[in-house]
């Protein structure tokens, strides 16, 4: 929030500023001229009868006035009295009265004439009179008894003094006496009571009257104020009369209201406009009334009318003849009402509607002087000249009086004079003085030359030219030293000669001129004008919200005119900033350091130039945890609940949400609070649910955003009656340690659950549809009781019954436990192996008797392992695998086997107390199934026609190798690859050596092996044949030449920044067309020829993570694709991680995903080797 404020008043201010310098149109002190009253005592003049009297009449001239004064009427001489002087220079009257003079000797009206040979000019009447601060008069104050209810009126009726004292009640220790809406004083300072009650009864209503002109209060003698209440009264009463005396007071009956004042259903009120009216209406009654104010035909005045003394006071200030109709105050209870109904009118002293203004003309010149007054009635007007009444005063020719004008025509030196206008009616008068000079005189310009102003951009300009000649001057104003006259909207010219410029820009800072003419002369004058840039604040403080105890920081930084200095300063609520050490000033910046809860206000920046003030205000909102709740009050107490209320603490200004009420038990865990109930932030009482045999006490918590305040004290402690249990022990359980025992446990009940002293339980058991008669046993404030020697793993019923001293709680509910487990008797019989396929297996079993299993069924149990690789024919370590079936499963799957292999397997029941016997082992055996790729493909020894191929076998061949498969195929130099040619190996073979190939040519090899099953995932590598001989030395017959050795160097560059260029693109991420052929034809791994020594790179399996070496390229898929299943024990069985499915079956696919076969056609490979790179330019 920005405010500002420049020195150049707005719009309207000027108009008003304008119009009082035209108003105020002096002449010149040093030329002749009537005099001009310029201060004067007020009207009616109350004075301290203790001090001096001093009548002020003060005025001006040329030739500087006489002064002389009348006193009711007559002359009044002041030689004549010793102990009156006039001041020197002056017509101020002092009346010595502190040496023994008496100031109502002095009473009475006085007028002041101040005169000189061109006029003279009159003050107003002024009414001296003493203040009067009189004493209350002797009276005898009698002692008020009243009836409770009854109403009362305790008369004041102060003495009369000058001016009227201010009233109030006080009581002995001059402490103001409480007023309400019950008791409270009316306008004429009774004190008024609508109902009485026994808290009203003292010694000491004094009423006091103030006399403020003499700083003296007076005071009334005490009364005394006995109320009888209903009680006392009948005890009074009975104590006079005899048993067979009918008595008794009337019971305290309510009634409906009666006005006290005023009197009656109506009245009038007359009031001076622009005065304030005061209406009052107090009521009687029981219950107290209300009053209500309304009135008849209209709207009470908007923004004039408030509400005093409980409302029975009606204030509209500045009232007009708007204002005047009827009044209507409503007092109302729940009985009925009343009204009152004030008819109000609204007289009007005089008042200007014109006043005359001085007249200065040049002889032979016309004028007039306007005296306009209104006023209800409306004024008399009439018109005096020098002070004698106009009609009595030596006639003018130039003069003519008409009505409230006087018309002057051809005025000549002799016409100089001053009139006086006077208005009145029957509430007062008005009385203006006003001359008419004739002077010639040439032109003057008074304003100070060169004058310097300095004004804000587009704000309004006001150069001066004040001015006197007579005839009027006409004023011109030239911007410039060689300027053209002032014309057009972009000024204002006023009749002072004050040029305006509503909307100063840079531009119009500059150099003006004023012209003042007249028949007699013309004289110039030149002022300055500056605009200045406006002060700005470009970083307003902001809104801040800050726990108490934190800093906060208001920014607050400025722009504004170079030329200007500015001042920074910080206001708080729009008052100077705490004289306190926390507080610290920066420059651009206020800062507060440990917030305290009186720092909350609003924080105002002002930037202070000679030219303007900006501001800007923010808010800082203090927060905190709420103070604590307190008055903690129960109510409402019963045997089982209560209701608890309390009085929030301050929520400092964070709204308090919620409200938390804990409690004490202070019987059984004193010193401990527990949580007792919520509620909302805006309930102060709740009803509380209480246990039997409680010692209770209760706190409460406020809780806002910031956080919970500290608890409440404790209330009053409220103990409740003991009584049975309500409520049985939770959590009753029965089972086994031990194969011949049975243990029941409970949860115990808390100390308030059991409502009373002796707290035990009665435990009971019985064996499970056998017809057992319950066993039962009382245990002391345990949780546990042990039976033994019970048969192993049976049924039983059991339950705990709480009880104390007072008896027992509901009959409670049965469970059912076992006694203990033992391990199973048996293992699982006829167990069977169906092979699914080379990796799953699925086992049949028949469950156990159930009887065997001598415990809870938790599932069935397969232990299972590898006995050897059907394929290597050699044993390995034996790594035994656990699957468990959860429930009364007879089958399971067996995931993850490895394929052609054989394994044993044995199932065995499982209880709580563990596992039972092992089944006879089984042994099954997986089928064959696709080999892995084989372990590597080398290719060596590179011919014209020729390549040698060698490679290891698969590392899992999971069966019988039948053969091997090799496809190839050509790559040109586009990288389009050629017809694919099939080569079917022996299984027993590890090399084959390649002819008929052509020479200088790049290939690709797919390899996979296979078995009965089928193929198995392949691998892939590339080779190049070498070049002929006789291209060779062709080449070098060619190399030996200048040109082409400079040729082949330009080459080798261009290749190399190419290599670079790709280098670099390819770490990040991008792709060049070699590259995007691979990925379009998804080839497999392959590893190109090493630089070093021309062999080739070894195929490397997808699981080893070494760095490929120099040279290689990532294949487009990046591995090599396994057979072998990635399947997880977690799926089938929970093994060590987890349980089969409900049915312990298998859903999944187990073969491994073989990489696409090489297509047929083009397909992209690599970017060619250097080689064939070379061979392309040949």
């Amino acid at each position: 929030m920005m405010t500002k404020k420049s020195i150049s008043a707005s719009r309207a201010s000027l108009i008003l500023f304008l119009c009082q310098m035209i108003t105020a149109l002096e002449v010149p002190l040093d030329l002749s001229q009537p005099p001009t009253i310029t201060q004067q005592s007020p009207k009616d003049y109350i004075v301290d009868p203790r001090e001096n009297i001093v009548i002020q009449c003060e005025a001006k001239g040329k030739p500087p006035p006489s002064f002389s004064w009348t006193r009711n009427g007559t002359h009044f001489d002041i030689d004549k009295d010793a102990r009156v002087t006039v001041k020197p220079n002056s017509g101020t009257l002092v009346i010595n009265i502190m040496n023994g003079g008496k100031t109502e000797a002095y009473e009475g009206v006085y007028q002041c004439t101040a005169r000189n040979e061109r006029g003279a000019a009159i003050s107003n009447n002024i009414v001296i009179r003493p203040s009067r601060s009189p004493l209350w008069t002797k009276e005898k104050v009698e002692p008020k008894h009243v009836r409770e209810g009854d109403p009362l009126v305790l008369h004041c009726s102060p003495p009369v003094g000058l001016p009227p004292p201010i009233i109030f009640w006080m009581d002995n220790s001059f402490q103001r006496l409480p007023q309400n809406e019950r008791v409270s004083q009316g306008l004429n300072g009774d004190l008024y009571f609508s109902n009485v009650k026994p808290e009203d009864t003292r010694e000491d209503y004094i009423c006091y009257a103030r006399f403020n002109h003499t700083q003296t209060i007076q005071q009334k003698q005490p009364i005394s104020v006995k109320v009888f209440s209903m009680d006392s009264l009948n005890e009074t009463i009975s104590a006079n009369l005899s048993d067979t005396d009918f008595y008794g007071a009337k019971p305290l009956t309510e009634r409906r209201p009666t006005l006290l004042t005023p009197v009656g259903s109506t009245s009038n009120k007359v009031e001076l406009r622009g005065n304030v009216l005061l209406l009052e209406c107090i009521a009687e009654g029981l219950p107290t009334p209300v009053i209500r104010w309304i009135k008849e035909g209209g709207e009470l005045p908007i923004n004039r009318t408030f509400f005093e003394n409980f409302k029975k006071t009606l204030k509209i200030i500045e009232v007009s003849e708007a204002d005047s109709g009827k009044y209507k105050c409503v007092a109302r209870n729940p009985l009925g009402s009343t009204h009152h109904t004030i008819t109000v009118t609204v007289k009007a002293a005089p008042y200007w509607i014109t006043a005359p203004r001085n007249l200065v003309l040049s002889p032979g010149e016309d004028g007039t002087l306007i005296c306009r007054a209104n006023g209800n009635p409306k004024p008399n007007i009439s018109w005096l000249t020098n002070g004698v009444p106009i009609a009595i005063a030596p006639e003018d020719p130039s003069r003519k009086v008409d009505g409230d004008t006087i018309i002057f025509s051809d005025v000549q030196e002799r016409s100089s004079a001053v009139y006086q206008c006077n208005a009145s009616n029957e509430y007062g008068y008005l009385l203006a003085n006003a001359f008419v000079n004739v002077l010639a005189e040439p032109p003057r310009i008074l304003t100070p030359a060169n004058k310097l102003y300095q004004v804000i951009a587009n704000n309004p300009a006001l150069l001066d030219c004040a001015f006197f000649g007579s005839p009027v001057p006409e004023i011109e104003w030239f911007k410039g030293v060689k300027g053209s006259i002032l014309r057009g909207d972009l000024y204002v010219f006023h009749d002072n000669g004050t040029l305006e410029i509503p909307v100063a820009q840079k531009d119009s800072t500059g150099t003006y001129t004023c012209v003042a003419r007249n028949k007699l002369g013309k004289v110039q004058n030149e002022v300055h004008l500056e605009v200045k840039d406006p002060t700005m604040i470009i970083k307003q403080p902001e809104y801040k919200i800050i726990q108490r105890g934190g800093q906060v920081s208001f920014e607050c930084t400025i722009k504004h005119d170079p030329t200007l200095i500015p001042t920074i300063m910080w206001l708080k609520d729009n008052g100077e900033l705490p004289d306190d050490e926390r507080f610290i000033i920066h420059k651009d910046s206020l800062a507060i350091m440990n917030v305290t809860d009186k720092d909350d206000g609003t924080y105002t920046c002002v930037a202070n130039t000679t030219l303007d003030s900006v501001s800007a205000s923010a808010v800082l909102t203090v927060v905190d945890r709420p103070n604590p709740p307190f008055d903690l009050e129960l109510t409402d107490q019963l045997e089982r609940s209560i209701q608890l209320s309390w009085i929030p603490g301050y929520d400092n200004n964070s709204p308090i949400t919620n409200f938390v009420i804990e409690y004490e038990d202070g019987m059984h865990e004193p010193g401990v609070w527990h949580y007792q109930a919520e509620v909302r932030g805006t309930q102060t009482t709740v009803q509380l649910k209480l246990s039997p045999y409680v010692n209770y006490s209760f706190r409460v918590i406020a809780v806002n955003e910031i956080g919970r305040s500290q608890p409440s004290e404790a209330s009053e402690q409220y103990l409740t009656k003991a009584a049975k249990p309500d409520e049985n022990p939770s959590g009753v359980q029965g089972i086994g340690s031990e194969p011949d025992n049975l243990v029941i446990i409970w949860e115990p009940l808390k100390g308030f659950q059991s409502n009373g002293p002796g707290l035990q339980y009665k435990v009971s058991w019985r064996q499970k549809d056998v017809g057992d008669e319950w066993t039962s046993v009382i245990v002391a404030n345990v949780s546990k009781y042990i039976v033994s020697g019970t048969p192993t793993f049976v049924p039983y019923e059991i339950k705990v019954q709480a009880l104390n001293d007072l008896g027992y709680a509901p009959e409670p509910a049965e469970v059912i436990g076992h006694s203990g487990e033992d391990l199973p008797m048996v293992a699982p019989g006829n167990v069977q192996v169906h092979i699914v396929n080379s990796t799953l297996a699925k086992v049949h079993w028949d469950p156990v008797p159930l009887k065997t299993v001598r415990g809870h069924l938790q599932g069935y149990r397969i232990y299972y392992w590898k006995v050897q690789s059907l394929s290597k024919r050699r044993r390995r370590h034996v790594e035994k695998k656990i699957l468990t079936f959860s429930g009364n499963k007879t089958h399971g799957m067996l995931p993850g086997l490895e394929p052609y292999s054989s394994y044993k397997l044995n199932v065995r029941v499982v209880n709580g107390k563990g596992e039972g016997p092992a089944s006879p082992d089984k042994l099954f055996k997986t089928p064959e199934g696709v080999p892995s790729a084989p372990s590597f493909l080398k290719i060596t020894n590179p011919t014209l026609d020729s390549l040698t191929l060698e490679w290891g076998p698969p590392t899992h061949p999971n069966g019988v190798l039948i053969a091997y498969t090799l496809k190839f195929q050509p790559i040109n130099s586009t990288h389009e690859l050629g017809p694919l040619v099939e080569i079917r190996i022996p299984a027993n073979e590890t090399s084959l050596i390649l002819s008929n190939l052509n020479y200088s040519t790049r290939y690709k090899f797919y390899f996979y092996a296979q078995t009965s099953v089928g193929a198995g995932s392949q691998i892939t590598e590339e080779a190049v044949t070498i070049m002929d001989e006789a291209m060779a030395s062709r080449q070098v017959d060619i190399a030996t030449q200048g040109w082409f050795i400079g040729l082949m160097c330009a080459v080798a560059l261009l290749i190399l920044i190419l290599l670079i260029v790709c280098f670099i693109r390819r770490n990040k991420g991008g792709k060049y067309p070699v590259k995007e052929k691979e990925d379009a034809h998804a080839d497999p791994e392959i590893q190109p020829m090493k630089e070093d020594d021309g062999t080739f790179g070894e195929y490397s399996d997808a699981e080893d993570h070494k760095p490929l070496k120099k040279g290689s390229r990532t294949p487009s898929d990046r591995t090599v694709k396994k057979e072998d299943s990635d399947d997880s024990l977690v799926d089938y069985g929970e093994g060590v991680n987890g349980q089969f499915n409900e049915d312990g079956s298998f859903i999944g696919q187990y073969s491994g995903k073989k990489e696409k076969e090489p297509a047929e056609g083009n397909e992209s490979s690599e970017a060619p080797s250097p080689v064939n790179a070379m061979n392309s330019f040949v």
